[in-house]
């Protein structure tokens, strides 16, 4: 894609899911990546699975891989991380915020630590990171773009994971805000909102076969979307094509936030 080969990206949360294809994906394009992960889980193994098969397709596109470990949520590990990139390569170019948690509570149940749990990683992890891109370019005096990876939750309500809902609502607002404050400085920021998509954390649904109707059940387009599809979105925006376009949250969702209940129409005529 027009601009992204031989571009440097930092790509949260990217041993899985969709930031495993998205860091695939820019590696296709020509870019290096950094492919940040978070190891300290109770599926280790099925994380260090992930790496190494992320890791063996960049590298089968050509390009260098560096690995990253660093728990977004806190600040040390968020310098640290930054801190190697910058050391190894002395650049970056883009950033994809794509590290994100959910935890299942009902709201008048949920705890406070899991509360901030979610919105630690979700969207103050998010900023610390955007944060540390933004300077880097500013001292650099050179441009750079940043892709937000948020959720159609950011505008439909979730009940039950209400930090969640928060914290990529708080995404969608910091996009709008730090693409304003820096669109001056050639530094574009822009998010995608991905609909219900096909990747291990969703794994409840997507191995069930009547839970998985039930979720495409209200998706106009009548199917779940790939990680696949999601990276295009994410490279689009980091692309030369998308050069004029900076605060925006393209949803990829099979039409789920056009009010598919709306479908036929039941009002009064």
């Amino acid at each position: 894609m027009k601009g992204i080969n031989g571009k440097k990206v930092l790509v949260t949360g990217g041993s899985s899911g969709i930031g495993q294809s998205i860091a695939i994906k820019f590696a296709e394009y020509g870019a290096d990546v950094a492919i940040n992960y978070y190891s300290d889980r109770e599926d280790a193994e099925e994380t260090e699975d992930a790496i190494e098969q992320c890791r063996e397709r960049v590298k089968q596109s050509g390009r260098e891989e560096l690995l990253v470990q660093a728990d977004v949520g806190k600040k040390e590990d968020v310098d640290r991380m930054f801190d190697t990139v910058l050391s190894e390569w002395g650049t970056l170019d883009y950033l994809i915020n794509n590290a994100g948690i959910q935890i299942a509570a009902d709201s008048h149940e949920v705890e406070l630590d899991n509360l901030t749990r979610v919105i630690n990683t979700n969207t103050i992890g998010a900023f610390m990171c955007a944060q540390r891109a933004i300077q880097h370019w500013l001292d650099a005096d050179k441009q750079g773009a940043i892709i937000n990876v948020s959720s159609v939750h950011q505008i439909i309500p979730k009940p039950r994971f209400v930090g969640y809902s928060i914290s990529k609502g708080g995404m969608q607002n910091m996009t709008r805000t730090l693409a304003l404050e820096y669109a001056g400085r050639n530094i574009r920021v822009n998010g995608i909102g991905p609909g219900a998509t096909i990747t291990p954390i969703n794994s409840a649904w997507v191995d069930d076969p009547e839970k998985k109707e039930m979720v495409e059940s209200h998706i106009p387009m009548g199917r779940a979307g790939q990680s696949e599809e999601m990276a295009e979105a994410a490279a689009f925006l980091c692309s030369d094509l998308a050069a004029y376009i900076t605060g925006q949250t393209l949803f990829i969702d099979g039409g789920l936030t056009l009010y598919p209940d709306f479908r036929t129409a039941w009002s009064s005529e």
